[in-house]
């Protein structure tokens, strides 16, 4: 299996231990960040089955895939004494713990904030919810929820069709942001020496999304309307259809880019009108330049526009789809794809976070975890004997 040459020491988060108690993909996605970013993330599984994530099927068959790489997984029952004497002896440890159960969860377990702040004075807690306190603090959540709340499905789909985004946008985002929190706490402790409680909400993840169209109505007067519909703010902004039956999106976002586009598709003339000199003379007459633009663009094939295009400098895209991306040159020519072994043995590719630092990307130093894998390593460091962890295994308190 591949891997960049990577120093966990060189890593910004070395030596930073997280102890995570989540499940589906916001808390995951937080603990993935942490974790690439050098972080030890250790994730707390009940025995005897582990994380139900692990055996979502349909939509949901990827999540455990894509968000537990790098972490480690400790298997145990917290419901029985010396479980949650195992779990305290492991907070006893960590900087970081992160939970995204449902209301209450955590305290009912003797796990909220106030019973780790005694385990851990300093220790920083990051709670993760659909929604930050408040009137709709009790209620439960789901990305598809708050998009519906806050408008972004409105946004996607058609009239009368609202329509969430096609991916985890606020679990992800949630999970970002919960993340950034976290760091902002770990740089506070260096000056305080305490730790805090912070907290995400996903309702409020999907209201910061739709900031723009509320600032569009703050400033126009005039709602904004659903993206199928939307008065562009450019007279070319769409996808065509090409001579091969295919599609590609091109955009013409500046004065620039209309004269490279002009040149570049044969439309000189269009080029020299003065009436379509400016971005919003172009606008206006959109409904004269679409059709031209479609008509020359079915003559063409998918390969040729995109080749005109990049040597004009225009934005375009063709339309893929996400396993399109397995085999996408520039993922990985440019190393954006991290390598992960499954339980089987077989090798998959997976995107990695969208960054380099010191030019490298964040790599996959560890594969996600079987259930339990690193159990027996940490109760032997937390002091536990041999004979000690077997009798915990023999009776199914850890595994």
């Amino acid at each position: 299996m591949s891997r960049q040459n990577q120093n966990i020491q060189t890593l910004p988060l070395a030596g930073i231990r997280v102890v995570e108690f989540v499940h589906m993909v916001m808390g995951p996605a937080c603990g993935l960040v942490l974790a690439d970013l050098g972080a030890e993330v250790i994730k707390v599984e009940p025995t005897p089955e582990g994380d139900n994530t692990r055996r979502l099927t349909g939509s949901g068959a990827g999540y455990w895939m894509t968000y537990n790489r790098n972490k480690k997984s400790f298997a145990v029952d917290i419901k029985t004494t010396e479980g949650m004497a195992a779990v305290r002896k492991l907070i006893e440890s960590a900087d970081v713990v992160t939970e995204n159960f449902r209301p209450g969860a955590m305290e009912k377990l003797g796990l909220g904030y106030d019973d780790v702040k005694a385990i851990k004075p300093d220790i920083i807690y990051s709670s993760m919810k659909g929604f930050l306190p408040g009137p709709y603090e009790h209620r439960t959540a789901l990305d598809e929820v708050v998009q519906m709340m806050t408008g972004l499905a409105y946004m996607t789909g058609p009239e009368g069709r609202p329509l969430r985004a096609g991916a985890s946008v606020n679990d992800v985002m949630g999970g970002m942001f919960s993340a950034i929190s976290i760091l902002a706490a770990l740089w506070q402790r260096k000056a305080t020496g305490e730790g805090q409680f912070v907290q995400t909400g996903l309702f409020e993840n999907s209201a910061f999304l739709v900031g723009q169209h509320m600032m569009q109505m703050a400033t126009t007067g005039k709602p904004a309307a659903p993206m199928p519909s939307r008065l562009s703010a450019w007279a070319i902004y769409d996808v065509f259809s090409t001579l091969d039956d295919d599609q590609v999106f091109m955009g013409v976002v500046s004065d620039s880019q209309w004269a490279s586009f002009c040149q570049a598709f044969g439309f000189e003339q269009l080029g020299r009108d003065p009436d379509l000199a400016r971005n919003t003379q172009r606008v206006q007459a959109r409904s004269k330049i679409l059709p031209l633009v479609k008509e020359r663009l079915a003559t063409l094939g998918k390969q040729e526009v995109m080749a005109l295009c990049e040597q004009a400098g225009l934005p375009f895209s063709p339309i893929q789809r996400p396993q399109d991306l397995f085999e996408d040159p520039h993922l990985n020519v440019s190393g954006g794809l991290a390598h992960l072994a499954l339980e089987n043995g077989d090798e998959v590719k997976v995107p990695m976070l969208p960054f380099e630092m010191n030019g490298q990307r964040l790599d996959a130093r560890l594969n996600v975890p079987r259930l339990g894998s690193h159990s027996e390593a940490l109760l032997q460091e937390m002091g536990y004997a041999a004979g000690d962890i077997e009798a915990l295994r023999g009776c199914g308190i850890v595994r």
